[in-house]
């Protein structure tokens, strides 16, 4: 057998220390849910929030379907998560099919039952085709960020894109928008999803160049379902490599593995960002805790705090 530069090198890397050993777990971590639909998808909901609960997150976001679609039970979600957790929740709030009066009613309600944190995002048109704003609307994130801001001191997170939102000119055209949306008062930024820790790197980097100082947390979508994600993909513009789709060829009967596979994938994802400087990642959980509790313990995060029923009783 012929050894070549190549394999050598593969083999000093395979020797090296295991990937994930002696991590401090000195990571900060959110989770974003969905509102339930059903019962059943309600009870999921709370098994999966309390299997992260421990873990102490620095915030748990409910997402807001097209249109205020899932209105009451986003509320209703990040009302109970107010009540009966010490973990700060974040509503979502879009720009879409309501007025600025709307909006600022629903942001009065979220500040009158304790949610300080908004997640505040332009918005999709529901069922696709281009954006319009409501004709007595805010027109877009900064516009919805300055309102949000004039209701209450929230705390605001907004959306950032490694590689491009799907509507802008051009990759600084996109910094410039999400500067100005930080300007207008946000806090923070989270990232969509992505499967290339270079492509988040590169737009950290130039971000930073560009006079962004705000904190810009990667949102990270361990995938268990490719059909699901590639539709996702396409809608905001992520690319999925080829020798993902690859690894799950194979593993639709197979559930145990593909979560296995996926759980793998995103794990030294987030270790390559760990080592590139990341301390804080924001999971997509799509409702699910197993993958996200995963690889926040391959990380060096452990359970730091009792669920809330606990300390009750």
């Amino acid at each position: 057998m012929t050894t070549n530069l190549n394999s050598l090198s593969e083999a000093r890397r395979a020797a090296a220390s295991p990937l994930f050993a002696n991590l401090d777990g000195d990571i900060g971590v959110s989770f974003e849910f969905f509102p339930p639909k059903s019962e059943k998808m309600e009870a999921q909901l709370w098994d999966t929030f309390h299997t992260l609960e421990p873990l102490a997150p620095r915030f748990v976001s409910v997402t807001y379907g097209a249109g205020g679609s899932t209105r009451e039970r986003t509320h209703a979600t990040v009302a109970r998560i107010a009540r009966e957790s010490s973990v700060p929740p974040a509503a979502h709030l879009t720009c879409v099919e309501a007025s600025r009066a709307e909006i600022d009613e629903v942001a009065h309600a979220y500040w009158d039952a304790g949610v300080r944190h908004i997640v505040a995002l332009r918005g999709d048109v529901p069922g696709g085709g281009a954006y319009r704003a409501h004709p007595q609307g805010y027109g877009n994130a900064i516009e919805l960020v300055a309102g949000l801001k004039a209701v209450a001191p929230f705390d605001i997170s907004v959306a950032a894109y490694p590689e491009v939102h799907p509507d802008a000119d051009c990759p600084q055209a996109d910094l410039d928008n999400l500067k100005r949306k930080l300007d207008a008062g946000a806090t923070r930024a989270i990232t969509q999803f992505f499967f290339s820790p270079d492509a988040f790197l590169r737009f950290r980097d130039a971000a930073a160049a560009a006079g962004i100082d705000a904190p810009i947390v990667p949102g990270i979508l361990p995938v268990s379902n490719v059909s699901q994600t590639r539709r996702m993909a396409d809608m905001c513009g992520t690319a999925i490599p080829a020798w993902m789709a690859g690894l799950f060829e194979g593993l639709d009967d197979h559930p145990a593995a593909r979560q296995l596979v996926a759980a793998t994938i995103a794990a030294e994802m987030c270790r390559r960002l760990y080592a590139g400087g990341v301390r804080d990642f924001h999971f997509y959980t799509l409702n699910r805790a197993e993958l996200s509790y995963a690889i926040c313990h391959l990380l060096g995060l452990r359970p730091r705090t009792a669920p809330a029923s606990e300390k009750a009783a």
